[in-house]
């Protein structure tokens, strides 16, 4: 036990608990208590069980390669095909089984079954070909929400070659830079998406691109809205025409577990994003088996995991977990308030959805617009609710179970990320009395620990930074060209061990609290304080629907607390209502806590993945430029935040 001051302090202690349903047990996937002894005994052959349940061209030999760490290997020896454990291996038993129940943002609907998806898959594998990709290939994605990016994944898994999806959202420049670092030969893209009733000029953006990507032979283009884009003659071709001239049949490749099958981008503090290297096995693996457990899947489930597959949640949780589990899924294009704020409620009680795995942003954004939303559908068919993305404050999770789950469900709040590829911490539901705000334990066969600068476990309720300790299946295997700053950035700060560059805590309950990012952490007067704890105090408050929280210099205490609040619908804000927010932190938390100044906005900067933009918010806060802002979703909010920032401060004098 270290007797240093704990690496992050946490001040805020939540007392509501919930124990699993009645009888919510009976059939669960996971219902023996003795799972988490099971597994911690001998990992491996954990794992090696949950392997078990794909099919494998070729069994392993060696479960997990520890020979040169932190470069693991997992199930060495071992040939399997994404693609075929996906789709082929359900033909026999759920042929006909909905693979997708997909939803067009301006209406549209199609029901897509496992047979119809293999031959889609099958098709599109020999496009790929006839284009002069095989194994070993590098195909970069460049799409919307529409089934054709699920099917181009499967595709390229089916001939051994590895894909990159690049965010439908980001920029010209941001996808340049990804398919040069790639080094891929072709682009898959679609002629324009559609968000919030707009259409999103993907093909253009895509030419932009490919004018700084002369690696790119091929540009493959779904026609989506049909409208009017460039064209250029011998690279570009029509996505329907190309599958129309294949084969309904592809054979699978047989991989070896240690192939990669995908690489995806994620920012890096020096402004390269960094290629985060998954491979098969290992990561189709723990990707089923969370998805199995978690999610408490059954054979009537119908699953929605309501992000988007330019992400990781939605790379593990839309597509290979789900397809390799033989599930029915809704996938939805658009945006939840077209063309009203009840767009998602609308899709899930049209599908009869039993399981719905969203972001705390969304829920913090449907608290905002109000319960009549979800009210005005009949969601009785809910059983489950999950959440990712980033710590959920207690009074968004407690929304969530009240009004989206009918103050009955279990709601699971997932960690894990784009590095980790498959869930780390979460309750699982038939056994964890859940706690609104904790991500319960580490799930079976995943070891963490909490730890101070020393690296040195903490003690209970004491705040530090995470670490996962034993190697897991679905893990990064390295950055995409760098193996150098892969060992730097999450081996060498405690040797041995995987930082994870978040805080959390774990009460003495066992049960692990997330406190964000480690670079989300203040120092105010000598106590280092995780935002998420004040933001989850400010959110507590009644009028409340959003906050984020930032730390500006301070000549006195080092770093001031500053708040960005967004209220209920109906809510007036005034000077009086800041005060009363002031002293509800305090209250909750701790004087310490006490944000130095509050600014009410109507809304937060976010990303296009619903992601708050601190960064933007600190610059605010401390007057700095504010550099580019066009990858938001909602760009003009800085402007309007930063002119509310100043105008408080001309009034504090």
């Amino acid at each position: 036990m270290s007797d240093q001051r704990p690496a992050i302090s946490a001040l805020q202690v939540e007392q509501r608990t919930f124990p699993p349903p009645a009888g919510f047990a009976e059939g669960a996937v996971a219902a023996d208590p003795g799972v988490y002894e099971r597994a911690a005994a001998d990992p491996e052959a954990w794992w090696a069980e949950q392997a078990r349940a794909l099919e494998w061209s070729t069994p392993w030999h060696t479960v997990c390669d520890r020979s040169d760490p932190p470069f693991f290997k997992w199930f060495v020896g071992g040939a399997l095909n994404a693609s075929a454990n996906c789709l082929d291996r359900h033909l026999a038993t759920r042929g006909e089984r909905v693979a997708y129940h997909w939803e067009g943002e301006p209406g549209e609907r199609v029901a897509i079954t496992y047979r119809d998806l293999h031959e889609r898959v099958c098709r599109l594998a020999n496009g790929l070909k006839s284009l002069g990709v095989g194994r070993g290939g590098r195909v970069a994605i460049y799409m919307g929400m529409v089934p054709e990016l699920a099917v181009a994944m499967l595709a390229c898994a089916r001939i051994g070659a590895a894909h990159t999806v690049v965010f439908g959202g980001f920029s010209a420049e941001s996808l340049r830079d990804r398919v040069n670092d790639f080094a891929a030969t072709v682009l898959i893209t679609q002629d324009e998406g559609w968000r919030n009733g707009r259409t999103v000029p993907l093909k253009q953006n895509a030419d932009a691109a490919l004018e700084g990507a002369p690696g790119v032979a091929a540009c493959v283009v779904v026609r989506r809205t049909h409208g009017e884009v460039g064209w250029t003659p011998g690279r570009d071709h029509d996505y329907a025409d190309l599958v129309a001239a294949q084969d309904p049949a592809c054979p699978p490749e047989p991989m070896d577990a240690e192939d990669m099958l995908y690489v995806l981008y994620t920012s890096g503090t020096t402004g390269k994003p960094k290629g985060i290297v998954h491979t098969t096995g290992g990561y189709l693996t723990a990707v089923a088996a969370t998805h199995r457990m978690v999610f408490d899947l059954r054979e009537d489930d119908v699953y929605w995991c309501a992000a988007d597959i330019g992400w990781v949640t939605g790379h593990s949780y839309i597509v290979y977990g789900p397809l390799a589990n033989g599930c029915t899924s809704v996938m939805y294009e658009g945006a939840p308030s077209t063309p009203g704020k009840d767009r998602l409620w609308a899709i899930a009680a049209r599908y009869g959805v039993s399981i719905l795995y969203t972001a705390p942003t969304a829920i913090r954004m449907f608290m905002k617009w109000g319960p009549e939303h979800p009210a005005a559908h009949d969601l009785s068919r809910i059983r489950l609710l999950g959440s990712v993305g980033e710590p959920i404050n207690p009074e968004a999770w407690m929304w969530y179970r009240e009004h989206i789950g009918g103050g009955r469900t279990p709601v699971v709040d997932t960690w894990w990320q784009t590095e980790t590829g498959a869930i780390m911490v979460s309750p699982l539901p038939a056994l964890s009395t859940t706690k609104p705000g904790s991500a319960s334990r580490a799930m079976p066969g995943v070891s963490v620990e909490i730890v101070d600068e020393a690296g040195h476990p903490v003690g209970d309720d004491q705040g530090g930074y995470l670490v996962i300790t034993e190697p897991w299946p679905s893990m990064l295997r390295t950055l995409l060209g760098d193996d150098e700053r892969y060992v730097a950035t999450y081996w060498s700060r405690f040797p041995g061990r995987y930082l994870a560059g978040d805080g959390a805590r774990r009460d003495r309950d066992g049960d692990l609290w997330l406190l964000g990012r480690i670079d989300d952490v203040m120092n105010v007067s000598g106590h280092r304080l995780s935002t998420i704890e004040i933001e989850s105090a400010l959110v507590d408050h009644p009028t409340v629907a959003e906050a984020a929280v930032v730390g500006r210099a301070d000549p006195t205490t080092g770093q001031a607390i500053a708040a960005f609040v967004t209220l209920r619908a109906g809510v007036a804000g005034d000077e009086a209502l800041i005060g009363e927010l002031r002293d509800h932190v305090a209250k909750k938390i701790g004087p310490i806590a006490k944000p130095a100044s509050i600014v009410l906005t109507d809304d937060l900067p976010k990303t296009r993945s619903g992601k708050i933009m601190r960064r933007l918010l600190r610059d605010i806060s401390e007057e700095r430029h504010l550099g580019d802002v066009t990858t938001l979703a909602n760009a003009e909010v800085v402007a309007e935040i930063a002119e509310m920032a100043q105008a408080q401060r001309s009034a504090e004098g």
